[in-house]
């Protein structure tokens, strides 16, 4: 038997506004500006430019939407005051012919300014200027067109150039690329005449692409290169001692192919030589970004200067045109139901704008503030930049010291950059665990970690250290510190376990 009840929950949601705040937040310095020009090409009422005497009138005697304090977005949000003014059941001026609705309001039938969401949508669906790069897919289709094929095995071709991943491999069965053929392309052929393009393929440059595992890889390498005594040596090893290569049992690869150290060796250098990831560099080119620094730090005479990048700090304003349009058809003496959605349509674009350049505001004031404690924390790295004085440092340290949520530090610090006179740093960066020395301080992960690498660079690479002595090695300088840490510290670092570090 069914039954109804009622239940009373108490739940916090985040509103529009916040939530606009949160993602403005975590925005980069490089993206900023193009977040600004999408505001502004939703809202009129949004100019740029610095702020004017009647606009800062205007605040003095608006009672809309701002933000009452520097920290009423940081931990827990104020409650969202109405949009909806006095003033709109006032009376209008009849000369509302200058103000073409269509104009406006098709893209803003909701209160407010437009959401824009974190994926592409239809208003990023624009002509942008981007430079042009041409991809690894392009460089392998154009190879494609050379070869003298049927459109059955053309087909074939570019279906597997689809399938390769940015580091150059074909990891999808072929099984499954005959299916897709079938399936989504109406085109029927067997694994055999897959197989055969796929060769075809494999000739391509660069050497070694669409590959379907790493030992065929090198090996479609080798076998371009010039064959002599120690290539095929190295041959030899890829193709029937890859366990033991990988694993680094030297021993076993020569009594298995009864060669001397000096063969053994040589073949190994070309083998390192090769490339593992052939679409790498393809795929680099077209993902290399540049690092703009959100925070400039400088040194003078002992004392620190933090200075948030400029372009953080765009100079905003509402419009004056529209702000005059607005208090004519609010003050006006007649009621016209055209004229009074162009009056609403015409404030909601105003307390948007309003709301926008505060919160711009706000982050600059939530970026600077975190900053300010960072450097306050780590205050001696930043004199020298001396890795080892780092001091432990964790989320919940910042947001205490400036009395914010640990979200917002969080947000702050996973997407900003600062730069110092000795290198550019991602603000997560200096945050790092805490670890107990005999000293009674705990030094950060950071400083053991760099120790780590220390020791590790200066060990004999005929006879590395494993991890229980790299564990006592850290234990004798002071760092209380268990073996599963050293391993966890050594995997960070990317330095392989010590029977892989080995060399002849």
């Amino acid at each position: 038997m069914q039954r109804l009840d009622l239940k009373q929950l108490l739940s916090q949601k985040l509103s529009p506004q916040q939530i606009q705040f949160i993602k403005l937040l975590q925005i980069p310095t490089a993206e900023l500006d193009m977040r600004i020009k999408e505001e502004m090409e939703v809202n009129p009422a949004l100019e740029e430019g610095p702020e004017d005497e009647f606009e800062r009138s205007e605040e003095e005697n608006d009672s809309g939407d701002d933000f009452d304090s520097d920290d009423s977005l940081d931990e827990d949000f104020d409650n969202n005051r109405d949009d909806d003014g006095p003033g709109l059941e006032d009376d209008y001026r009849q000369d509302n012919d200058d103000i073409d609705l269509g104009d406006y309001i098709h893209d803003d039938e909701i209160a407010g300014y437009k959401m824009q969401g974190d994926g592409p949508g239809e208003e990023e669906d624009r002509d942008m200027p981007i430079a042009g790069t041409s991809t690894l897919t392009d460089a392998l289709l154009d190879q494609l067109n050379f070869l003298n094929l049927d459109e059955k095995q053309h087909a074939i071709g570019e279906q597997l150039i689809g399938s390769i991943d940015n580091d150059g491999y074909i990891r999808r069965d072929l099984s499954a690329i005959v299916n897709d053929l079938a399936f989504s392309q109406n085109i029927e052929v067997d694994l055999e005449e897959v197989e055969a393009v796929l060769r075809e393929i494999q000739t391509f440059d660069p050497p070694g692409i669409a590959a379907r595992d790493l030992q065929e890889c090198l090996l479609l390498q080798l076998e371009r290169r010039e064959q002599d005594y120690i290539a095929e040596i190295a041959e030899q090893i890829i193709q029937d001692c890859f366990d033991e290569f990988t694993k680094k049992h030297y021993s076993k690869i020569q009594s298995r192919l009864d060669i001397e150290d000096d063969e053994l060796k040589e073949a190994l250098n070309i083998i390192l030589k090769l490339n593992p990831k052939p679409g790498g560099t393809s795929a680099g080119l077209a993902k290399a970004q540049y690092i703009v620094p959100d925070f400039i730090i400088t040194n003078e005479n002992g004392q620190l200067n933090i200075t948030l990048n400029a372009r953080n700090a765009p100079d905003l304003r509402v419009s004056r045109s529209y702000s005059e349009m607005f208090d004519a058809y609010d003050k006006g003496a007649k009621k016209d139901k055209k004229l009074k959605e162009a009056v609403t349509f015409v404030k909601q674009k105003l307390d948007s704008a309003k709301w926008f350049i505060d919160a711009i505001k706000q982050r600059q004031n939530t970026l600077l503030r975190t900053m300010e404690a960072i450097v306050r924390f780590q205050h001696d790295f930043f004199l020298d930049g001396d890795e080892t004085k780092l001091r432990p440092m964790i989320l919940k340290d910042i947001a205490q010291e400036i009395d914010m949520d640990i979200s917002t530090v969080s947000r702050v610090a996973n997407s900003k950059w600062v730069q110092t006179e000795f290198g550019v740093y991602p603000l997560k960066y200096f945050f790092s665990e805490g670890i107990a020395t005999d000293s009674g301080e705990d030094a950060s992960s950071r400083e053991v970690k760099q120790i780590l690498k220390d020791i590790i660079d200066k060990e004999s690479k005929k006879k590395p250290l494993s991890d229980d002595k790299l564990e006592k090695m850290l234990n004798e300088k002071g760092y209380n510190i268990a073996r599963r840490t050293v391993a966890k510290y050594r995997e960070q670092l990317n330095i392989p376990v010590a029977r892989l570090r080995k060399e002849l």
